[in-house]
């Protein structure tokens, strides 16, 4: 079940709104009607990726005895979240603007055991011959300054509407169940506010060993796991 939720309209921005909606300045319900019509074809296509996760996942399960994916995770980024990127980004504020710029509104956090998953359900997904590649941050081989860790993607799919058939760009974030956990503190502690530099300072180093630790227990989880050599090959069943 997708866990992405289409705005309300109380949760759009008024400046955005109003950027929407240059004809009927009066009507908010027609830029909200266009926004949340906007909003459910991100979330269509992020049922589509979701749906390619799990037939994977089941088919490895049954052929492989091999479950790389441990949970998936979806959300839509918020109509604020929009208005402010596009702003920062010194783009237009419209509804193509919002297509043509931004890559992440529809995202999908996959969850694997192991670093090795991580790189198999990438090319597993990428390999589909209905996915377009058009982006990748390997985060994994590459951290980010303050220890981030994770696989990005963008991808786009198309979906299947009533009268269309639209290409519709997804953001796919994969990374370990270790990884994530880091991703999900780091978050909490970063947006506290009022914290004098020094301490900033003192807490970003912190994380950042914890981030390195982290990695290093999962690259000797995965040494483990080869050594016992858990994967095995069902082959077909019958």
């Amino acid at each position: 079940m997708s866990e992405a939720k289409i705005a309300s309209v109380n949760e759009i921005p008024s400046d955005l709104l109003k950027q929407l909606m240059p004809s009927h300045p009066e009507d908010v319900l027609i830029a909200f009607d266009d926004f949340e019509y906007l909003m459910m074809r991100y979330e269509s296509a992020i049922l589509e990726v979701r749906t390619k996760l799990e037939i994977l996942n089941s088919e490895l399960t049954l052929t492989q005895d091999d479950s790389p994916i441990s949970s998936i995770h979806s959300r839509l980024k918020k109509p604020a979240s929009i208005y402010e990127k596009l702003v920062r980004q010194g783009n237009d504020i419209n509804l193509r603007s919002i297509e043509e710029n931004l890559n992440d509104v529809a995202g999908v956090r996959v969850i694997c055991a192991f670093v090795d998953d991580i790189y198999k359900v990438a090319k597993m997904l990428v390999q589909q011959d209905d996915i377009t590649l058009i982006e990748v941050k390997d985060y994994i081989k590459n951290p980010k300054p303050n220890g981030y860790r994770s696989y990005h993607m963008i991808l786009e799919v198309p979906v299947f509407f009533t009268h269309e058939k639209q290409p519709i760009r997804v953001e796919v974030q994969i990374r370990t169940v270790a990884m994530d956990f880091w991703a999900s503190l780091e978050h909490q502690i970063r947006y506290k506010k009022d914290l004098p530099q020094y301490k900033a300072d003192e807490i970003a180093a912190e994380l950042k060993a914890c981030a390195d630790t982290i990695a290093d227990t999962d690259r000797r989880m995965l040494a483990i796991r080869e050594k016992l050599g858990t994967r095995g090959d069902k082959g077909k069943k019958k």
